[in-house]
């Protein structure tokens, strides 16, 4: 196992404190109660420059030290935010030209956070002084167990189009491509005659009159991106050089919806991968999406153990809909983050706001008080959490699937004149990831870096822009005999937004052994049948069927799986497997329409066959998670039942939840959860 960078006997159950929203009898009780909940770390000062730096230069630190006084006497460790997430309106009065400036070139005003120019020299100056002068304060503090550099970067702020940003972007051009023939060349400027001359005449991508450059977006993108990697390294040296033992991190959003930074590249910078995940409300099963997205965190911190900086208890309320959680939901969302490497699991907030703007985002004290359900479901999860401490230090279980996520193909398939608005990538990933889920198979969500020849089977979805590098370490990893599923749009263009030319998908058609001529979209609502072949009897039904996207393709070295019925495409090659790609009998799948749900499973189920994928464990019933922790000589399986009926789950071993002991069949109530240390043989 690896060392681990947390200080702490067991897994952390923590929340973000604000100490300065609330009065000082309001605070006296805080403590208390955190000890009754279980609390073991508190993230403060996330949002409290203004209350540390009163004036140009005027420190109040004696709050703040009295605070983490009394939660070191009482046993609480410290996450110390450097709260520049949200500079003072007496520094905005000073420098009004540090905010953000949009694309329409309008200077955004007061009243809500993150507005601030990530190439501000203002800024910049002031941030780093106050991390000094915090560093210096609190760095040798007992209670300090890690720095938390500002909150959520990126969040609000990852673009702007000012002057300064400008400046800043030139300069990145420069140093990324030396000469202006090569931006030239890298950015197709022979389209539309938008030939350069010189770096200083390149702009933002700012609101134009149509279509804009997509080389020219994409790589506005990246600077935005590596902006906000070098704020973070900025603070983090400023950290490090004075207490220089203590980690330091950030809290990364790895959601869905969210994709402006490139946290594959930032995660090379933190001691620690923090993640914030907040479920989608209007998902009746959102449970998927926190799966998919814990395996993604899992992903980037290279199953080494992370921490989940914030969570919610129930409702957000920036959400069109701010659905309550259900009994039981707050359990089952903490715990199915433990499973998949959490050694630490977090709320925002501790104590409900009663005033701004996230006053109705649900706490772990929230306004009704502690005769809550909310409080009692929390200081029952804070128990169980404890129950776990056995568990911190191991690691996700090796999985034997590897799906490639990479965030600068993600924004590539948002730029414009697309063939479908109706395509996600985000959406394609996680229908695969879904279907693995219900089969009970674990998956590595990993970026591009990653060493895919570990892996018993790849999965390559919606993958639009390839390098040349990821398709030859993919093609590399399936001739040494990984099994690769590859779906439709990926492969399409290089890291320059450039088509891979010869009939599509170029970066993997030869490995694959098709060659598509051209894309057919999908009306919205329409849908294209499927009929199966002979070739893979595994496959039980008859007929599948796909929305979104077709393509008129046809097989070079591959063999159809499923051929299209549909008049336009008729006996066209819809699903296609190419066998022994390489001398060790890897083989390479490709879909070429967006498969609806059972289809997919049925597609996924045979694919998992051949390529002999097993689950975790054997399970009894459906919407059952199974993903186990494994350590030095011991494993631990996790059984979440997010079904409203009873299940089952093939295991021996005793509940760390319960003390209970079994051999063999282990029932799940409906929305239960078991923890299984597994009995050694």
């Amino acid at each position: 196992m690896h060392s681990h960078p947390l200080r702490s006997e067991g897994v952390i159950f923590g929340a973000e404190y604000n100490p300065e929203q609330w009065d000082l009898a309001t605070q006296s009780q805080d403590i208390p109660l955190m000890v009754e909940a279980g609390i073991t770390m508190v993230t403060l000062g996330t949002f409290a420059w203004g209350a540390l730096e009163t004036d140009d230069g005027v420190y109040d630190f004696k709050w703040l030290r009295r605070v983490m006084d009394r939660l070191h006497a009482a046993g609480i460790s410290v996450c110390l935010a450097t709260p520049t997430a949200c500079p003072p309106m007496w520094l905005y009065h000073a420098h009004p030209e540090m905010a953000m400036t949009n694309r329409t070139g309008v200077r955004l005003g007061q009243g809500s956070r993150q507005n601030w120019c990530p190439s501000s020299p203002a800024y910049s100056r002031y941030a780093l002084r106050l991390v000094g002068r915090l560093a210096e304060e609190f760095g040798d503090h007992p209670a300090l167990a890690i720095w938390h550099v500002g909150n959520e970067m990126g969040c609000h702020n990852t673009f702007c189009f000012c002057e300064r940003s400008a400046a800043d972007f030139r300069q990145w051009l420069r140093e990324r491509y030396g000469t202006i023939d090569r931006l030239n060349h890298a950015w197709g400027t022979a389209f539309w005659g938008q030939y350069f001359r010189d770096f200083d005449h390149i702009d933002p991508p700012r609101e134009t009159t149509t279509l804009q450059n997509s080389a020219h977006r994409l790589d506005f993108a990246r600077f935005s991106s590596d902006r906000q990697i070098a704020l973070y390294d900025a603070e983090r040296d400023i950290l490090k050089s004075i207490a220089p033992d203590v980690p330091v991190t950030t809290n990364f959003m790895v959601t869905e919806h969210i994709s402006s930074i490139d946290y594959g590249s930032f995660a090379e910078h933190v001691d620690l991968v923090a993640n914030d995940h907040y479920l989608i409300a209007d998902d009746a099963q959102s449970w998927r999406e926190l799966a998919f997205c814990a395996d993604r965190t899992r992903g980037l911190s290279d199953n080494r153990p992370w921490l989940l900086m914030e969570h919610s208890t129930s409702a957000v309320n920036w959400q069109p809909r701010n659905i309550a959680k259900t009994p039981g939901e707050m359990r089952r969302n903490t715990l199915a983050h433990i499973a998949r490497g959490a050694d630490g699991v977090m709320f925002f907030q501790w104590r409900q706001s009663a005033f701004g703007a996230e006053k109705y985002h649900s706490a772990v004290v929230p306004h009704a008080g502690t005769e809550t359900r909310i409080w009692d479901e929390a200081v029952a999860l804070g128990a169980s959490v404890a129950r776990l401490a056995e568990v911190r230090g191991t690691t996700a279980d090796t999985a034997q699937v590897a799906i490639v996520f990479d965030y600068e193909a993600w924004w590539a398939t948002q730029l414009d004149g697309h063939p479908t608005v109706d395509f996600s990538y985000s959406t394609e990933m996680r229908s695969i990831h879904s279907a693995l889920l219900d089969r009970g198979i674990a998956v590595d969500v990993v970026p591009p870096k990653a060493d895919l020849s570990k892996y018993s089977a790849v999965v390559v979805a919606g993958l639009y822009m390839m390098s040349q590098e990821l398709a030859d370490k993919i093609v590399d990893a399936v001739e040494r005999g990984t099994h690769l599923l590859v779906t439709y749009f990926s492969g399409i263009v290089d890291s320059d937004d450039h088509v891979w030319l010869g009939g599509y998908p170029g970066a993997l058609r030869e490995t694959l052994g098709v060659r598509v001529e051209e894309f057919t979209p999908l009306r919205a609502g329409e849908s294209v049948r499927m009929q199966v072949t002979d070739r893979h009897p595994g496959v039980a039904e008859d007929e599948l069927t796909g929305s979104v996207w077709a393509e008129r393709l046809r097989n070079t070295t591959a063999e159809s799986l499923a051929v299209y019925s549909d008049p336009a495409l008729d006996g066209a090659p819809a699903i296609t497997v190419r066998d022994a790609v390489g001398p060790t009998g890897g083989s390479a799948w490709y879909i070429s329409t967006h498969l609806a749900p059972p289809s997919l499973a049925a597609v996924v189920g045979e694919f998992c066959r051949v390529a002999r994928i097993r689950p975790a464990a054997r399970v009894r019933g459906s919407h059952v998670e199974v993903i186990r922790r494994r350590g030095d000589d011991r494993s631990y399986l996790f059984a979440i039942n997010h079904s409203p009926k009873e299940a089952f789950v093939d295991a021996a071993g005793t509940d760390l939840l319960t003390g209970e002991a079994f051999t063999g069949r282990i029932p799940l109530r409906p929305g239960d959860v078991r923890v299984i240390r597994e009995a050694t043989a």
